[in-house]
């Protein structure tokens, strides 16, 4: 004699209950069509989708990680331009060049008698400015001048030294000798300043055919 359902224990009914609700989810995940299998075939193209995107992201952060290290550079090398720009100019700036000169001979008790400017000289990348200079002074002020040229911001080269003992002044001199002066020097200082960007380009181009660098 068959028993119903309701007869039965409840262990046996919970087995079922179980058993159906079951197969109720694996209906509604691998049925075509159902709810729960559109839902899940959307997720995994959305997973698909985001891999790429996740992997994209990635690079991105190298890449913005590679731009702050860029920018950090660029900040650094720009304050060594304007170093050098400050060292090296692209102007002459004869007056503010002769300015420093005197600067540091007042500073160290010398006296310049003379400065001539000299023909300047044009190299690759950059050209020589010098002049000739005759200056005056007790023996260690004058090695102090040539200390403190050393320390001006510009790039700076002393040649052509030559030194002698000063003589004294005449009623009809017409240069005023500081007291205590004992060497008369007469010199080369040579200084920098760098040429246009457009210029060294086309110094350093090459020529056509049959040309010379």
């Amino acid at each position: 004699m068959a028993t119903s359902f309701r007869e039965m224990s409840w262990p046996v009914q919970a087995l079922a209950f179980l058993f159906l609700a079951v197969i109720l989810v694996l209906a509604g995940l691998y049925i075509p069509m159902s709810p729960v299998a559109t839902e899940r075939v959307a997720v995994d193209n959305a997973n698909a989708q985001l891999k790429p995107l996740e992997a994209e992201v990635q690079t991105l952060r190298v890449y913005q990680q590679r731009r702050v290290e860029l920018q950090g550079e660029m900040e650094a090398l720009q304050k060594q331009l304007a170093t050098l720009q400050t060292i090296v100019p692209e102007n002459k700036e004869v007056d503010q060049f002769i300015v420093m000169l005197q600067g540091a001979a007042s500073g160290s008790g010398v006296m310049i008698r003379k400065i001539e400017t000299q023909p300047v000289v044009a190299k690759q990348y950059h050209e020589e400015m010098p002049f000739k200079i005759t200056a005056d002074g007790p023996y260690y002020s004058v090695l102090d001048f040539f200390a403190r040229l050393g320390r001006l911001s510009r790039i700076i080269n002393v040649g052509d030294l030559k030194l002698s003992q000063a003589k004294a002044d005449s009623g009809g001199s017409q240069f005023r000798m500081l007291p205590g002066s004992t060497v008369t020097g007469e010199f080369t200082i040579t200084t920098f300043f760098s040429k246009p960007a457009d210029e060294v380009a086309a110094s350093t181009k090459p020529a056509g055919p049959g040309g010379k660098h």
